[in-house]
């Protein structure tokens, strides 16, 4: 995939999992791209080796939105720490 395409696919992934998440959660376009393409990531490498499903299943994209909250809620938990 394209640099342009894997920022469209990290924002989306991330607009929808602070969606999901309750809670405050403000932070800027870049983080929340961030925060979608390491979510989208994490996700497809586990959800790939441990063989749950294959690239281009619509089930990445549900991975890639759980990979995204759980990595929201990470980063709100170290930023109340500080």
């Amino acid at each position: 995939m394209s640099i342009i395409g894997t920022l469209i696919v990290g924002l989306i992934v991330g607009l929808i999992a602070r969606a999901i998440k309750p809670g405050d959660d403000s932070m800027g376009w870049i983080m929340t791209i961030i925060l979608g393409i390491a979510g989208s990531f994490i996700a497809g490498y586990v959800g790939q080796a441990m063989g749950w499903y294959a690239v281009g299943q619509p089930a990445g994209w549900i991975a890639s939105v759980v990979g995204a909250i759980v990595l929201l809620v990470i980063y709100g938990m170290v930023r109340r720490r500080s």
